[in-house]
């Protein structure tokens, strides 16, 4: 992906940046929100333009973060991967890039310590592997990295969801099950600390086991939503489904808690998908008016 899309947000001594694999893409808003309409993505003014077109379609990118603290380069969600075969044409055989954007930042793949998985869709451990040219395996992209996955979720994907007729497993066979059987996985809790004032916060509901990431470094504060929402939209009607939630009402209830939680609070949301801008707050604009403000930086 070009490097112009490439942004950074400084939390305190923590920077995070994030590496986009695909840009700006738009559908209807129910597919990410069942009962949501065009129109009402037309009415609400603040989400034009940057995340919704004028006829009322949504707008995401996909995405990937690497957050940089003192001693330590974590990747957090490691996207979709390039030249993969997936169940939508939309992401497959997408372009070299990732690594390329990465280096940008004076960080090599040996570089990388920590892989954090906030749950296990396959747009979220693509690059936890790379495609040996020679030998056509699937190896650690990153070989100095412990890569943390959700034990729970782990668990769920072995013993249901990979077997549930709805999902396939591709993803898993080569990007989870190779750092599985060389020994690189850290299975965590849903409340495990990653680094000194990084840390997961359980979100349950996307997935089985679904966290989200909060930092927290000088006095400053941050958090990475992971796919407990995936559209500024959400923030909004937190209440209302969301298509891709496993369990629709752990869904609904996470992500109602998590817009009490941080809302006016004055901690940077930086949303998985969303568009730009990828980091603002949430804040009230009066009574039962929620919204995501962006920053345009």
């Amino acid at each position: 992906m070009a490097k112009e899309h490439m942004k950074s947000w400084h939390v305190g001594d923590v920077t995070v940046t994030r590496i986009v694999e695909l840009w700006d893409f738009q559908d209807n808003i129910n597919m990410t929100m069942p009962e949501a309409t065009a129109e009402e993505v037309i009415a609400m003014e603040w989400l034009h333009p940057h995340y919704a077109t004028p006829d009322g379609r949504q707008r995401m990118n996909f995405q990937g973060f690497v957050v940089q603290a003192p001693g330590r380069v974590i990747v957090v969600d490691s996207c979709i991967g390039a030249g993969r075969q997936r169940d939508f044409d939309v992401f497959c055989d997408l372009p070299e890039g990732f690594l390329e954007d990465l280096e940008s930042l004076g960080i090599s793949r040996q570089d990388v310590d920590t892989v954090m998985c906030t749950h296990l869709h396959f747009d979220h451990v693509g690059w936890n592997t790379y495609k040996d040219p020679t030998t056509g395996e699937f190896k650690p992209t990153f070989p100095n990295a412990r890569y943390l996955f959700g034990k729970t979720e782990y668990e769920a994907w072995q013993t249901t969801i990979r077997n549930d007729g709805h999902h396939t497993d591709t993803h898993l066979v080569e990007c989870v099950d190779p750092i599985v059987e060389l020994g690189l996985a850290d299975f965590i809790e849903a409340d495990h600390e990653i680094a000194p004032g990084i840390r997961c916060e359980p979100s349950h509901g996307h997935t089985p086991g679904h966290v989200h990431v909060r930092i927290s470094s000088n006095g400053e504060d941050a958090v990475i939503t992971g796919d407990l929402m995936h559209h500024p939209m959400q923030c909004a009607m937190p209440h209302r489904p969301a298509t891709f939630d496993m369990d629709k009402e752990s869904g609904r209830r996470t992500r109602m808690g998590f817009v009490q939680k941080y809302a006016d609070s004055g901690v940077l949301v930086i949303g998985a998908h969303f568009a730009e801008p990828t980091a603002g707050h949430i804040n009230t604009h009066g009574e039962g008016d929620v919204r995501f403000d962006g920053l345009r930086l």
